[in-house]
């Protein structure tokens, strides 16, 4: 869409996403008919009908938990506030960050956080502070009423069934990266 293509076929985005035409029509067929044989899809309907299967078409209040390196880095990722998520408040215990601002985004102290939640509309919490308090947080931000955390903690959380957690294992991604590159380079290898 951003390229000005208005419209698209399984074909062409197989090419681009590595994966079979045939995969892609089947993918889109279960969400609904998103295309016609001949025409291909209409990139702009497939980009909104994508959206809203992925709840792009609303906005989500979110906060940060841990306002070191990552916590901030997210906080200045200024394309989750174009795909709705926008980041309205920051949390640590750390004095020499409480009080600082993050693009406009005040650090608050931790004690306030339950306070926080009982003032304010918060529909996903992100955790990016060290693991050991990684529970005990996540339990305050579902006594708050957040249904959804996104965590980077280096620990899986136990938290009630209708909290949806996604957690991101850093170290296991690096991991799978390194697995590709060995693949790839064993796969060069062999044809030489």
């Amino acid at each position: 869409m951003d390229n000005g293509v208005e419209r698209i076929s399984s074909n062409e985005l197989s090419d681009r996403m590595q994966v079979t035409a045939s995969q892609i029509r089947q993918d889109l067929n279960n969400f609904g008919g998103f295309g016609q044989q001949g025409y291909g899809y209409n990139v702009k309907f497939l980009y909104q009908a994508i959206g809203k299967i992925l709840g792009l078409d609303k906005t989500y209040n979110v906060i940060i938990v841990g306002a070191g390196n990552l916590g901030q880095a997210l906080a200045n990722y200024v394309r989750f506030e174009k795909r709705g998520f926008r980041v309205i408040a920051m949390f640590d215990i750390n004095p020499q960050l409480v009080g600082r601002k993050v693009r406009g985004i005040e650090i608050r102290h931790l004690d306030t956080l339950s306070d926080y939640l009982k003032q304010n509309d918060i529909q996903i919490a992100t955790l990016t502070l060290p693991k050991a308090a990684a529970e005990e947080v996540a339990l305050k931000l579902v006594e708050g009423g957040v249904k959804a955390i996104w965590n980077f903690a280096h620990t899986d959380l136990n938290l009630p069934k209708d909290v949806i957690v996604e957690n991101v294992h850093l170290s296991e991604s690096l991991m799978q990266l390194s697995y590709n590159i060995t693949r790839h380079q064993k796969g060069k290898d062999e044809k030489l």
